[in-house]
């Protein structure tokens, strides 16, 4: 956010309106952003679930021990190497999109948005819907919504400079990845729970950090363009941050099927 010093202007008061007023809009085009995605996220693993599974035997394909009943769609999805494949490909593409959304136009950047929040709704199809109850995963999804609620406001309305714990915490988000990966051979659930303990700490920290951070980007002098490319930085953000906090307490308190 820009500085304010009313010794350089014959109106400051008029100013700081205007600049908070501008400010408020484009926090509110973040949120608004984010909310979308997460919104293509749902229907994305709705929609896979829907032509994935089936509870009709007779369009059954194959029955998982879980009682699952994939149809040729599922067997493909969740059976066949192209599961991993699914699985990665929004971990390359969020890669690409760090580097590209700044020199994008707004309408790009907001498409390629949307893109990704559907592959990882494809993607997390193939990795929760068939292992937890649609009843606990609805659970999860409002305790996520109200600590990312109450961790964002945090972030966003204190005076404490949270930019000191930014590499501490990015730092603890490649370990969770490496750590997650590693896990996908070893198959220790002990790892996985301790590994999604630290998850929903380090992506509360990220969540409070990276709504100052974003809150911080905001400068009055920009043009349209450049706002809107940091507002859809901002949602890419913080939607990945309630992702993966619900992805971790998914892991804690999901009741598998």
């Amino acid at each position: 956010m820009a500085n304010f010093d009313p010794r350089y202007t014959s109106a400051p008061v008029a100013t700081a309106d205007a600049q908070d007023a501008g400010l408020r809009a484009y926090m509110l085009h973040v949120y608004n952003y984010m909310l979308a995605g997460l919104a293509v996220t749902g229907i994305a693993s709705w929609l896979l679930y829907a032509i994935a599974v089936t509870t009709n035997p007779a369009d059954a394909v194959v029955t998982l021990q879980s009682g699952v009943m994939l149809t040729s769609v599922g067997q493909i999805l969740f059976l066949t190497p192209l599961r991993w494949v699914v699985m990665f490909s929004p971990v390359a593409l969020v890669l690409l999109l760090q580097f590209r959304l700044s020199h994008m136009s707004v309408g790009a950047a907001l498409a390629a948005f949307v893109a990704y929040a559907g592959l990882v709704g494809v993607s997390m199809g193939t990795i929760s819907l068939i292992v937890y109850t649609g009843s606990s995963i609805a659970q999860v999804f409002f305790i996520t919504a109200a600590a990312f609620g109450g961790l964002s406001l945090f972030g966003y309305s204190t005076k404490r400079d949270l930019s000191g714990f930014g590499s501490f915490l990015i730092m603890g988000v490649w370990g969770l990845f490496i750590a997650f990966i590693v896990n996908i051979w070893l198959k220790s659930p002990m790892l996985m729970w301790v590994a999604s303990v630290a998850g929903v700490f380090i992506f509360a920290g990220m969540t409070a950090y990276d709504t100052q951070s974003i809150k911080n980007m905001y400068y009055v002098g920009d043009d349209g363009t450049v706002t809107g490319r940091k507002a859809v930085t901002g949602a890419l953000r913080l939607y990945l941050d309630f992702i993966n906090m619900f992805m971790m307490l998914l892991n804690l308190m999901g009741n598998r099927r």
